[in-house]
């Protein structure tokens, strides 16, 4: 038996030794694995449960019915306003604790409502020691159970153990909230949240898979991963970005040349802070004949 189908068989083993579970899930792939083990394991003792709120875009509840679907778990989704938290609308340093704590809160209340006593979320054993993690904080204080974490299961694994059960996301890019497009320090708000959604909306559509679009007070960073760089300079692709995008709300476009970084607007480090930015979007540019 490998290492990854020792973690695998132990992961399950501890939580069919439970009555039930509700696990907090996006439908990425850290939280797809552990409702399938979940489910695996516990059958129709576990559920899934995802928190609806202006911070998850449309695509991603979207995402997460199907994979629920997919993995046969029956799935709550419940509803809260992030926006409704003062701490979390001013957006320092700890807007993740404020999220994370607001979200886990919701998953207890539902599990409280359902008769379940343990909550499970997808913390595997690569996020813990990755920089500022505020989130890893509320998961302690609210002891919440990550099954990932506890049998040392690192993020490649999550993604083997993901195609072992043959999830559709096994290779889905990370997907943070859409608050995390609004650099530290400037409010979070609803006109915000929804210019950004629909910006990185255009971007799926047009068949980006790694991307992120930055609200910086009114002007669009957009990042790409370095392998879809190329594309964002095509000129065709130039002109559509510069009037779609501004069209969602934003006074100005512009391409980060150094592509696709996690915590580009968090206070993580230094370098994090200073984006090389091309102004290709409001240029004249060629018409590429």
């Amino acid at each position: 038996m490998t290492a990854v189908a020792e973690k695998l068989a132990a992961a399950r083993e501890d939580l069919a030794a439970r009555d039930g579970v509700l696990v907090a899930f996006s439908g990425g792939v850290d939280s797809s694995v552990v409702a399938a083990i979940a489910h695996d394991a516990l059958g129709d003792d576990a559920v899934a449960c995802t928190a609806k709120s202006e911070t998850l875009p449309e695509a991603e509840l979207e995402d997460a019915v199907r994979v629920a679907e997919e993995i046969g778990i029956r799935h709550e989704i419940v509803e809260f306003s992030e926006l409704d938290s003062p701490e979390f609308i001013q957006n320092d340093d700890m807007r993740c604790y404020h999220c994370r704590s607001l979200r886990l809160g919701a998953m207890y209340d539902r599990a409280m409502e359902l008769g379940i006593d343990v909550v499970c979320d997808g913390t595997n054993a690569s996020d813990v020691g990755e920089g500022h993690r505020p989130g890893l904080r509320a998961v302690e204080e609210l002891d919440a159970y990550s099954p990932l974490l506890e049998h040392d299961v690192e993020k490649s694994e999550v993604r083997e153990i993901a195609r072992e059960y043959d999830l559709s996301v096994a290779d889905k890019p990370s997907m943070a909230c859409l608050s995390s497009r609004i650099p530290t320090g400037l409010e979070v708000t609803e006109e915000r949240l929804s210019r950004v959604e629909k910006a990185e909306r255009l971007l799926r559509t047009w068949g980006f898979e790694q991307f992120r679009v930055r609200d910086h007070d009114g002007l669009a960073r957009i990042e790409v991963g370095e392998a879809e760089l190329e594309t964002a300079l095509d000129p065709d692709f130039v002109r559509a970005a510069r009037d779609h995008v501004e069209d969602c709300g934003f006074d100005h476009v512009t391409l980060d040349l150094h592509g696709y970084q996690t915590g580009s607007v968090s206070p993580e480090s230094e370098e994090d802070s200073e984006p090389v930015v091309a102004d290709v979007f409001d240029a004249e540019y060629p018409s590429g004949d």
